[in-house]
C-alpha cells in the first residue's frame, strides 16, 4: 500500500443504473476506468424486481438484456442487478446478504453510492471508507428519507454539482464537487477536417418530465428547414411535433458517436423541473467532445460559453434566439471539442481517487 492507497484496491459501486442499456453513467465511467488502473471494482445496480416485472415498469426485452447473476465484462468490472421479489427499499433485500449470496466478498477498501435506495444497516459495514456521491436533488420522499442517513453515515461526499451538494445542507465531513466527464476518444469526429454539418438538430437521452417538450415543438416550428432528431426510450410527446421532428427511441451507446456527428447542435431543452436545477448532464460534454455546438435552458450549473460554442436561454421568449446563435457558430466546433477534452474521465477519476484514499475512514 502506498500513500494509504492499497495496491489492489477493493471498490463497490452502489448506483442508479445498470451498464445493459442504452444509457452510460458516471459509475459506469468510474467503474471502468478504475478496473483498467487495477482495482478490483464491483458494480451493483438498482434491483430489477418481480414487482417492476409484473407491472410492466421493466419490460420482458428490458430485463432479457440484463445477466443473471454477475457478469464480469471486458473492463473487468463485475456488475451485478440483484432480482429480489420486492422493489427497494422494501422487502428483505440487504446488499451485503446478496453480495455472499454470489459469491462476492462483502469487504472492500472503499464503497461509494448514488442511489439512495440501495442504502441498508449493512453497508457501513461492507467498508472503511464509504463515499456517497449524489447525482441529483432529493427534497423529499423515501429518497430524501434514505440519503440523510447515508449522510449520517458517510466518511465524504463527493457531488455532481454545487447545488447538488447545498442540497445536502451543512455537512461535517469532507465534501467536493466533481461535475460528469466525457468518453472524448468515444465522441470524437473522425476527421478535424470535416466541413460543415447539415442543419440537424439532436438530443439525446431520458424523455421524462425534465425533458420540455413545448420548447421542443416550438422551435420544430419556427424552423421548418431544420432537422430535430430525438433519442431517448419511452418518447410521447404530450404536445402536437411539426413533421421535422423525427423520434428514434432508445440508440445503444455505441451508436451515439455517429449519429451526433450527423449533427450540428445538441439540445437540453430543460423543463421547468425543479430537479433539473442541479444536473450535471453527461450529454453536455459529450456534445461538444463529438463537434456539436450547443444550446441548453440555463441553470445554476449550466451557464453559456459562447467561445466553446455553449449557449442558453432563460426561457421560451428568448429560446428562439438561442437557437439561432448556436445554429449560425462555426461547424464542427472544434472549440468545444477542445474544451470538452479536460472533462475527461481519466482526469476526473485522478481527482475522485485522490478525494476517497485521503479519506480517513473507520
Amino acid at each position: 500500500m502506498t500513500r494509504g492507497i492499497p495496491d489492489r484496491p477493493r471498490i463497490l459501486f452502489l448506483a442508479h443504473s445498470h451498464a445493459f442499456g442504452p444509457f452510460r453513467v458516471g459509475s459506469h465511467h468510474y467503474a471502468r476506468t478504475l478496473a483498467q488502473r487495477g482495482a478490483e471494482v464491483v458494480h451493483l445496480s438498482t434491483p430489477i424486481s418481480l414487482a417492476h416485472r409484473a407491472t410492466g415498469r421493466v419490460s420482458r426485452a428490458d430485463e432479457a438484456a440484463v445477466p443473471l447473476g454477475p457478469h464480469r465484462d471486458a473492463d473487468g468490472v463485475t456488475h451485478l442487478v440483484p432480482r429480489p421479489i420486492l422493489p427497494r427499499p422494501y422487502g428483505p433485500f440487504r446488499v451485503a446478504n446478496e453480495l455472499h449470496r454470489h459469491g462476492i466478498r462483502p469487504e472492500f477498501d472503499a464503497v461509494l453510492i448514488d442511489q439512495p435506495l440501495l442504502w441498508d444497516d449493512t453497508v457501513r459495514g461492507l467498508t472503511p471508507r464509504l463515499v456517497y456521491r449524489p447525482t441529483d436533488l432529493y427534497p423529499a420522499g423515501v429518497k430524501a428519507q434514505a440519503q440523510a442517513a447515508i449522510v449520517a453515515a458517510a466518511d465524504g461526499v463527493i457531488a455532481t454539482s454545487s447545488e447538488v451538494l447545498r442540497g445536502l445542507g451543512a455537512l461535517t465531513v469532507p465534501a467536493l464537487v466533481l461535475e460528469n466527464g466525457v468518453d472524448a476518444a468515444h465522441f470524437a469526429p473522425p476527421s478535424a477536417t470535416d466541413g460543415a454539418r447539415p442543419a440537424v438538430c439532436v438530443y439525446v437521452g431520458a424523455l421524462d418530465g425534465r425533458f420540455d417538450w413545448g420548447q421542443l415543438a416550438e422551435w420544430a416550428r419556427s424552423y421548418a428547414e431544420v432537422r430535430f432528431v430525438i433519442a431517448g426510450p419511452a418518447g410521447e410527446s404530450p404536445v402536437a411535433l411539426p413533421s421535422n421532428v423525427e423520434l428514434l427511441g432508445p440508440i445503444a451507446y455505441d451508436a451515439l458517436p455517429a449519429l451526433l456527428h450527423g449533427a450540428r447542435v445538441g439540445l437540453l431543452p430543460l423543463s421547468d423541473d425543479p430537479l433539473n436545477a442541479g444536473r450535471s448532464p453527461m450529454k453536455l460534454y459529450e456534445y461538444l467532445s463529438a463537434g456539436l455546438a450547443v444550446v441548453s435552458r440555463e441553470t445554476p450549473v449550466i451557464r453559456p460559453e459562447a467561445d466553446a460554442g455553449l449557449f442558453t436561454y432563460s426561457g421560451p421568449n428568448d429560446a428562439g434566439d438561442a437557437l439561432a446563435r448556436v445554429l449560425r457558430h462555426p461547424s464542427p466546433n472544434t472549440s468545444g471539442e477542445a474544451a470538452a477534452s479536460a472533462e475527461a474521465w481519466d482526469a476526473k477519476t485522478d481527482v475522485l481517487e485522490q478525494f476517497v484514499w485521503g479519506l480517513t475512514g473507520r
